[in-house]
């Protein structure tokens, strides 16, 4: 995805349009693994082990290459920085084909 380093946007604790520089941060988001309903946590209880039909932790069927993934763009949070005050304000997720128009607010 290409967006510019620094753009010209309002910043919310000058009050007033500032350059601002522009910075990519992960989306942070980290699948837990003791969550119900986790495979992690449903091995450690002793499930999909021993003999038998495994059912839910058995062998799977071949996933097809178009069945393998249901997004075509990653989500990307952008951190914004003034240059005047030097505080920052965070963009959460946006989708990396439309975060062209987001600069240009």
């Amino acid at each position: 995805m290409k967006i510019p380093k620094t753009t010209k946007r309002f910043c919310p604790y000058c009050k007033k349009k500032t350059e601002q520089k522009i910075k990519l941060v992960s989306t942070g988001f980290k699948r837990g693994t003791l969550t119900r309903g986790s495979i992690a946590r449903a091995k450690m209880r002793g499930q999909g082990r021993g003999i038998g039909n495994k059912g839910k932790w058995g062998s799977k069927p071949a996933v097809s290459k178009f069945k393998r993934k249901s997004k075509t763009t990653k989500k990307t949070n952008i951190m914004y920085t003034c240059s005047v005050c030097g505080k920052s304000k965070y963009r959460q997720g946006r989708r990396n084909k439309r975060s062209g128009k987001q600069l240009q607010e």
